[in-house]
């Protein structure tokens, strides 16, 4: 079982930082999951209704991906924090994305809530993960495109396991070789704040809730916190 790992680096950088890694085992992502398509259905019809806008940049949750953003080098405006990506991307064509079960489930949680959420088929990591600043050296394939890899810039955050980075820019986009399908059955999934004084409450709420999402189609969940206090869990 991988273990997921703050660097100190990034503790030291990030040091309100807190993160829920939230365990599926045994998912069965081939069923329907009635509970999630009334999430996504809760959160576009009262966008329709004009009742509910998602957080934009100008949300202290979000303004401050783009704060952490430009600290390492990325301009948010550009390569976006996935959450403000989705977002967006409700607000311009009304609707979310249908990926998979478990990915329509993480993407609700993260869009109702305002946080950066992400997954990783487990069965696909190769030893540990951390959470560090890129050296430069690495290679990452992104989400989509087999064919592709990108070197992250040095000082750039990543994920990264013992092979190839998981994730660019922190959470901007997640790579190919851990991508979450409907045959995953082993996965990790993360939420994210970088303020735990001010949203630490909300963020374990989102993970109770995708937590929720998952249980009735795995055959066991479990939620850990990472946190520069505690920077290390295992799966």
């Amino acid at each position: 079982m991988p273990a997921f790992r703050i660097t100190p680096a990034v503790a030291g950088a990030f040091p309100d930082t807190l993160i829920a890694l939230i365990t599926a085992t045994g998912l069965r992502g081939r069923e329907p999951w009635p509970d999630t398509v009334t999430a996504l259905e809760g959160l576009e019809q009262p966008f329709a209704d004009g009742t509910w806008h998602p957080a934009d940049e100008t949300d202290p949750r979000i303004e401050a991906w783009h704060t952490a953003y430009r600290a390492f080098g990325t301009n948010p405006r550009r390569i976006r924090p996935s959450v403000d990506a989705l977002g967006r991307r409700l607000a311009k064509k009304g609707t979310l994305p249908r990926i998979n079960p478990a990915v329509d489930s993480y993407n609700a949680v993260s869009v109702r809530h305002g946080l950066p959420a992400g997954a990783f088929d487990l069965d696909h990591v190769t030893g540990d993960v951390d959470i560090r600043y890129a050296d430069g050296t690495e290679s990452f394939t992104p989400l989509g495109e087999p064919d592709t890899v990108e070197t992250p810039k040095p000082g750039e955050i990543i994920y990264a396991d013992a092979d190839t980075v998981l994730t660019r820019h922190w959470n901007h986009r997640d790579a190919h070789r851990t991508r979450v399908t409907e045959n995953s059955t082993h996965v990790a999934f993360v939420l994210e704040t970088l303020h735990a004084t001010r949203d630490g409450d909300l963020l374990k709420v989102a993970a109770e809730e995708l937590q929720g999402l998952l249980a009735r189609h795995t055959a066991q969940t479990a939620v850990h916190y990472l946190s520069p206090a505690q920077p290390l869990a295992t799966t």
